[in-house]
């Protein structure tokens, strides 16, 4: 761990986890070094998850304190919880690497909490100018930003690309569960259910907004609506009895009622090719014409900010996007029915089972010179 010389009393600690991000690691820093918050307001803790390139060089150009963590990657939720254990700041900001804040977004985070008592997290929105290319990047990062651009207010979840936790409540909270997601998945979901199953507030400000970096392919974003977010959290409302639940960001009702509809559509098509009977296909047509009619404002806004054409190449996409979503509830049901709740390896569980709260337990040297896992914090 290096550290330079860091405000004495920050309001706000800016906590930005990192793998492999010499590329665009720069970018994100230099747009948080870029912010209209006294630099006396805040301090920045970047934790390099054990990267190979000179992230850590860059890294320290910018920030007060750069944790380095040996070994193999142990992912964003370990990550995000190393730069909190060194946090003074009485306001803890996530923000990934690959997303560049607009000058005043830290300004915006501290203006929540100091005027709003209540308010115990807070997290903003992509903005609708990505710079990565492509129709799939556009599509992705626009649809983040048009989603929460259209559910502002109080939230259920929360994001750690751009939020930020009161310290205590997200101590209270027991932190990112990094014995259960050890890759980007939903662990700031889950924070998010454990936070207001406290009783604590969680909003979302569309108007604190950050640049999305990501380029993304096709192939990327089935893994991840599948693998990663989909049927993760498909299991994590099933276990706490709230797939059917309405209301939560991504997740309303109509957006349910989409992705019925869309995946009906698609067993209208194979039962007509199976069957032979083509008239099946007029059940597919009425299908997606009412999830085209129903999402009419999002193409809109798809055309306000891209063109006709953008917004009509899009339309394939969307409805992967609801197959895809079909896919991770049926997978992620099936899954929760028969393996249970996800659980860890048999090593973390062994470890925790005797107290380790930390993963994976590191050393530490006594004065003597003997080696042993540091005792289990309460």
């Amino acid at each position: 761990m290096t550290t330079t010389r860091a405000p004495t009393h920050p309001y706000l600690s800016i906590v930005v986890p990192v793998h492999q991000g010499a590329r665009v690691l720069p970018w994100s820093l230099e747009a948080l070094a870029a912010s209209d918050l006294p630099r006396e307001c805040w301090e920045l803790i970047v934790v390099d998850d054990a990267s190979t390139d000179t992230t850590s060089l860059i890294a320290a150009q910018f920030a007060d304190i750069v944790v380095r963590l040996p070994g193999k990657p142990r992912g964003p939720a370990y990550a995000r919880n190393r730069g909190f254990e060194v946090a003074r700041g009485e306001c803890i900001v996530f923000v990934d690497a690959d997303v560049c804040v607009h000058s005043g977004t830290l300004r915006q985070f501290a203006r929540v909490f100091a005027t709003e008592a209540d308010v115990s997290a807070v997290f903003g929105s992509y903005d609708s100018k990505p710079p990565a290319k492509g129709l799939v990047s556009q599509y992705r990062n626009l649809l983040h930003h048009y989603t929460h651009h259209r559910n502002p207010g109080e939230a259920q979840t929360f994001w750690a690309g751009c939020g930020a936790v009161r310290a205590g409540v997200f101590r209270e909270a027991g932190m990112y569960d990094e014995w259960h997601f050890t890759r980007p998945q939903i662990e700031d979901i889950e924070l998010g259910h454990r936070i207001r199953a406290l009783g604590h507030r969680i909003v979302l400000r569309p108007e604190i907004q950050g640049s999305h970096l990501k380029q993304w392919t096709l192939r990327g974003m089935v893994l991840t609506d599948l693998n990663d977010r989909g049927v993760p959290w498909t299991r994590l409302l099933v276990q706490e009895g709230q797939a059917l639940a309405g209301g939560s960001l991504n997740i309303k009702n109509v957006e349910k009622v989409n992705t019925l509809l869309t995946c009906m559509a698609v067993v209208f098509v194979f039962a007509a090719i199976w069957t032979g009977r083509s008239q099946l296909l007029f059940g597919t047509i009425d299908c997606l014409l009412w999830v085209l009619f129903v999402n009419r404002s999002l193409y809109t806004f798809f055309e306000s900010a891209r063109g006709f054409f953008f917004a009509l190449a899009v339309v394939p996409l969307h409805l992967l996007y609801y197959v895809l979503n079909g896919m991770a509830a049926f997978f992620g049901w099936m899954l929760h029915e028969t393996v249970g709740e996800p659980i860890p390896d048999a090593t973390t569980q062994a470890f925790a089972e005797v107290g380790v709260k930390s993963w994976p337990p590191v050393r530490v040297k006594h004065p003597s010179g003997a080696w042993r896992l540091p005792k289990p914090r309460e």
